[in-house]
């Protein structure tokens, strides 16, 4: 086979790499560090230590050392700011008036999981217009955080994005892996790093074991790529956490908070050597997502708990100041109504904790 060979007349040309990176990349932007973001909104000696003690009084109840039960509560997610302090206010009030047998944290969620695709949350996308301005949903979700852990309110959410922890974890009183992460190593392995006591959610098939399985990986120590305050990639080095618990929410099956399935889920930690604790999500499966069948959950947990069921702990409910939900949109927003599940309105939740 005969090779040809270019003259030396012949016009060179210019060769360019091949590119095998970003090919899908349409942009990158460096982030605001953590250290920065917690200069801007700094959290007060004051502040600091009472959210220790939050998370302390999380501890104790969880290891039933304190009789209360602890109660999770309020929007499914925070998309407006405004909205968001009325609620607290309002919270705050009710939860010094029922101090003496309920533990009361605000549910303050800034990143949503979406089975496909939708508005991810406050940090996310905080202009709520897809624009993706991270950035700035990092300041507000932090600023808010801090104006509710003045107010003297323990703030409670989801980590979804292992990042986020870095910028606004030292605000939060307890923590949750959601059921569509608890299977997640990623999740896991961070929830081994926090500094509060983490739920995690039986997975959406309604699983139990995911959510054991769960809790042994983040009692161990583990090693995993991370970011530290000063933005830099790194290795996070952990001791394991051992104030996490199992969060009921129903599953794919149906519910999953009565006397028979929280027997059940209590001996299934047990055989696992894990604490018992329970938390029972009123909302999503365990009420069909029909936020006015949130009570009747309650009331089941509150007449086993009467019944000597003392690993029954805590609950969740999602609440907001009106009721329903309303579609995500940029514009025409009502106040106060929720752009992702449906929540209970604030009258009915406040009678609803009173009973207790």
């Amino acid at each position: 086979m005969s090779t040809a060979v270019a003259s030396s007349n012949s016009p060179s040309k210019t060769s360019t790499p091949t590119q095998v990176e970003d090919l899908r990349v349409t942009g990158v932007k460096r982030l605001i560090t953590p250290v920065e973001v917690k200069e801007l909104h700094k959290a007060s000696p004051e502040t600091l230590t009472a959210i220790l003690e939050a998370r302390n009084t999380a501890r104790r109840i969880l290891r039933g050392e304190d009789p209360r039960l602890m109660v999770v509560v309020g929007p499914c997610s925070i998309h407006d700011t405004e909205s968001a302090m009325d609620y607290a206010r309002r919270l705050k009030a009710l939860a010094d008036e029922l101090q003496d047998r309920l533990f009361i944290v605000m549910r303050v969620y800034f990143e949503k999981p979406r089975t496909t695709v939708g508005w991810k949350g406050l940090i996310n996308d905080p202009h709520l217009d897809d624009s993706g301005d991270v950035e700035y949903g990092i300041k507000l979700g932090r600023k808010l955080l801090l104006e509710i852990a003045e107010l003297g309110l323990p703030a409670g959410t989801e980590f979804l994005d292992p990042i986020i922890p870095q910028y606004i974890a030292d605000l939060i009183s307890w923590a949750a892996i959601g059921a569509r992460t608890t299977e997640s190593q990623t999740h896991r392995e961070m929830s081994s790093g926090l500094s509060m006591p983490v739920g995690f959610k039986n997975g959406t098939d309604g699983s139990i074991q995911t959510a054991c399985d769960a809790m042994r990986s983040a009692c161990s120590p583990h090693n995993f790529l991370g970011i530290d305050q000063e933005g830099m990639t790194s290795i996070i080095r952990t001791s394991g956490n051992p104030d996490s618990h199992i969060v009921l929410r129903g599953g794919r099956d149906g519910t999953n908070y009565g006397p028979e399935h929280t027997a059940l889920a209590a001996e299934r930690l047990k055989q696992a050597g894990m604490p018992s604790s329970l938390m029972i999500d009123c909302s999503h499966a365990n009420s069909g997502k029909d936020p006015k069948r949130q009570p009747d959950v309650l009331k089941s947990l509150v007449e086993q708990r009467a019944a000597g069921r003392k690993d029954i702990v805590a609950a969740m409910i999602e609440s907001h100041i009106h009721l329903g939900s309303q579609p995500a949109a940029k514009d025409g927003l009502r106040y106060g109504v929720s752009i992702t599940d449906a929540c209970l309105d604030w009258e009915s939740t406040a009678a609803l904790l009173r009973s207790v």
